[in-house]
């Protein structure tokens, strides 16, 4: 599957201090894939911020088609329990 990251998604990502490569392991291995009222896929991953010190949360959403993933934007946040779905 191809990915492509949008201008805002780039932009977002480098003021958030996501590294490219962050963004793409989770497109390539999410441990939650998600659908969101607007029609996009959410994928997220737990992993440890070096940076922060702490288990984050990044959400990466975007839109998906049968061969490729856009990236519209991606965040990481600390509040696991308000994003993670449990059992899912």
């Amino acid at each position: 599957m191809g990915i492509i990251i949008t201008g805002h998604g780039r932009f977002e990502a480098a003021r958030r201090n996501i590294p490219e490569g962050l963004i793409k392991s989770v497109i390539e291995n999410p441990q939650q894939k998600l659908f969101s009222k607007k029609g996009r896929i959410i994928l997220q991953n737990k992993y440890h911020d070096e940076t922060e010190g702490q288990e984050m949360l990044l959400r990466v959403i975007g839109i998906e088609s049968s061969n490729e993933f856009k990236v519209i934007t991606a965040y990481k946040t600390s509040k696991i329990d308000k994003y993670w779905v449990k059992g899912g």
